[in-house]
């Protein structure tokens, strides 16, 4: 024990104590930091918790919130940040916006300047409440060490009730030198709304009186067991179902029921089926700007379609959207009541399956005369053959993700990890944070070069402690999305897109770790083979044609088409 704390009196604990003490309480069994002289208590606390709590050493903020925020997302429980005030703060916010744009809980605990320096701007002093606020479900700030088992609850129930998100909370340095013999709490309970029995037989009554139903799934708060239960009910019903975006893994692709993703790689066929269907029943998703195609394929705010909206949190009912059934319920609590649920003469919409189905199956197959010596479809293709349905796909933000949202049919839940947020650098700390989450499961994440500089120094920290996850570099030595959007609204304009990497297997092999290049097809099995057996963590660089922006045209494709239209 340190000696700041070495004369303690006995029941009696500094607040950094206390608080690690709760963490324990709450079932916290990983914390993703960097740390920072504002929480030094507390990381000292952690010393004496190091048994039963693993502090993972991060080389940037963000990298240890993307951690939190994937292992939060993997585990279905909170994911804890660590960081210091002023920039680490600033630092670790993408995170953190992106568990509340993707409804993952966590729980990030920010340093803050002793209280009697408060408001006198000091040195990196931030006012958390308004910087996270916008950013977060809740944000406080400890003042005192009496309250710390008190605010830790309030902060772990609000983390995980409802719809699940971030919270924040700030720590004063000096509060966490104090003493206390302030009583620990308990640990939390999780508080979801139920659902009410008439709102299943109104359900019931509109799902009866369609013809051309679709299920639309998304959103938090799923679980192992929520999804098979709102399989058996779609499967049940002959119901087509939908993921929303970057949420392929709620209901097993294989299934006849199953009918494809609503994001960037949506078929015209499944976008035509949106507009053309009569009811969607919408479980768990916000139908946000990604899953909507702008907002373009359901009428805002009045659908032409029945809508029943299935949501933990009353809040977004009617946010954009006015449901004809509003249902105010964990997706969880839902998917239970519904699970053996029925509908009369469901067999009248299974041509209507049927179609959906089968246009789901002919999206699969890959898009014809693409150029360039490596076809990512083949790539994708390999990956499932080898890692089979425990494999978890990781992916950053940007058109590289398309083969794998695209091509990779997803089983079991989770397996899919990717940020709704379209937050570039997500991808290698959240590798890092779910094979931390899951050791017995292969995880595959995909990246492209310019997500992957803005955090591949995390690579460190998975060679630091032992995490082997396997990073495929998708390398067109551009920010591809942005000159896909550039050819499209200024053709022949482009600018501030190219970018010069360096030799990302050898960047990889000065940290130690596995590295292999692959500039054709044929490459790719055996080099991800030894990745597999590598032991730690690896790099795959795949060097693309640079025409070859999308799963489906080129560059000059959509350069041409600009143009032609002047």
């Amino acid at each position: 024990m340190s000696d700041n704390v070495s004369n303690i009196g006995e029941g009696t604990r500094t607040g950094g104590q206390v608080l690690a003490d709760a963490l324990k309480i709450h079932g916290v069994d990983t914390v993703f930091c960097v740390p920072g002289e504002s929480y030094l208590a507390l990381i000292d606390a952690l010393h004496d918790a190091s048994n039963e709590i693993r502090t993972v050493t991060c080389r940037q903020e963000g990298g240890a919130t993307n951690m939190a925020e994937a292992y939060g997302k993997v585990t279905g429980l909170p994911g804890i940040a660590m960081v210091t005030r002023g920039p680490g703060a600033c630092n670790g916010s993408i995170g953190v916006h992106t568990a509340m744009q993707d409804s993952t809980p966590m729980v990030i605990f920010i340093g803050q300047v002793a209280r009697d320096q408060e408001y006198r701007e000091a040195f990196q002093e931030v006012d958390y409440r308004q910087f996270y606020g916008a950013l977060c479900k809740w944000v406080g700030q400890i003042e005192s060490a009496d309250r710390i088992p008190e605010m830790v609850s309030k902060a772990f129930h609000h983390a995980m009730s409802g719809r699940p998100g971030p919270v924040a909370l700030a720590l004063p340095e000096d509060m966490l030198r104090d003493l206390t013999s302030v009583a620990d709490a308990g640990a939390y309970k999780i508080a979801r709304p139920g659902v009410d029995p008439l709102d299943i037989d109104a359900m019931t009554a509109l799902l009866k009186a369609a013809e051309k139903p679709l299920m639309i799934v998304g959103g938090g708060g799923w679980t192992p067991e929520a999804c098979d239960d709102i399989r058996a009910f779609a499967q049940a019903n002959n119901l087509p179902t939908a993921a929303s975006f970057r949420c392929q893994d709620i209901v097993d692709n294989n299934l006849s029921c199953y009918v494809g993703e609503l994001g960037t790689s949506a078929s015209a066929a499944l976008k035509a089926r949106v507009q053309e269907s009569d009811l969607l029943l919408v479980v768990g998703a916000r139908l946000g700007e990604m899953t909507t195609g702008g907002y373009s394929m359901v009428s805002v705010p009045r659908p032409k379609q029945t809508l029943i909206h299935v949501y933990p949190d009353p809040d977004e009912m009617g946010r954009v959207y006015q449901p004809d059934l509003p249902i105010c319920a964990g997706v969880d609590r839902f998917a239970a009541a519904v699970r053996d649920s029925v509908a009369e003469d469901n067999s009248r919409w299974t041509g209507w399956l049927e179609t959906a189905r089968a246009g789901y199956l002919e999206n699969l197959k890959p898009t014809e005369g693409l150029p360039g010596a490596v076809d990512m479809a083949r790539v994708i293709d390999d990956i499932q053959s080898r890692v089979g349905e425990t494999g978890i796909i990781v992916s950053d933000a940007g058109n590289f993700s398309g083969w794998a949202q695209r091509f990779y049919r997803y089983g079991v839940y989770p397996s899919q990890v990717a940020p709704t947020s379209g937050a570039m650098g997500y991808g290698v700390p959240a590798a890092i944070g779910a094979r931390l989450a899951c050791p017995n499961r292969p995880v595959v994440c995909f990246v492209g070069d310019g997500g992957f500089m803005m955090s591949g120094q995390e690579f460190a920290t998975a060679m630091h402690h032992g995490i082997d996850p396997i990073i495929i570099v998708v390398n067109n030595s551009m920010f591809g999305t942005i000159r896909m959007h550039q050819e499209r609204d200024y053709p022949d304009r482009t600018i501030a897109t190219a970018l010069t990497n360096p030799d990302f297997t050898a960047w990889a092999e000065s940290f130690g770790a596995f590295g292999a290049l692959v500039e054709t097809t044929e490459e790719f099995a055996p080099a991800f083979e030894a990745a597999m057996n590598a032991r730690r963590i690896s790099l795959i660089e795949i060097r693309i044609d640079p025409e070859v922006i999308t799963t489906s045209t080129t560059l000059s494709a959509i350069r041409e088409a600009s143009l032609a239209k002047g």
